[in-house]
């Protein structure tokens, strides 16, 4: 079986000119994906990714494996964002193969970080 993955869903990411007291939307993607992801996919929100102009962030990791890092995501994506971490958890050392990542990650990989044991 594989290892448990970790998504993080940066919450503290914020659109240009949205109201300081609405909920942010990284907030909203989380909130959306709680409960929804496969099992083996651990939910973690996180505060700044440091991708603020590109929000909302999310990352994809685990030991052994390829990070990345998705953003320009809105919340209501969710779906998308669980295929791709599905795919994500499916995969050996974390390299999905780019034609069968989901549309939207394929254009918005902001980065891929090698294994620490690389």
């Amino acid at each position: 079986m594989a290892q448990t993955v970790e998504l993080l869903v940066c919450v503290t990411c914020k659109r240009e000119g949205m109201d300081p007291e609405a909920t942010r939307p990284g907030q909203l993607l989380a909130d959306a994906l709680a409960g929804q992801l496969p099992e083996g996919i651990t939910l973690r929100q996180t505060e700044c990714l440091s991708n603020c102009t590109r929000g909302c962030t999310v990352a994809l990791r685990a030991p052994g494996r390829w990070t990345y890092i998705y953003g320009n995501l809105a919340p209501e994506q969710a779906a998308t964002v669980a295929e791709g971490a599905a795919k994500y958890h499916a995969s050996a050392d974390g390299l999905v193969p780019w034609r069968e990542r989901p549309e939207h990650f394929r254009k918005n990989c902001i980065a891929r970080i090698p294994p620490l044991e690389a």
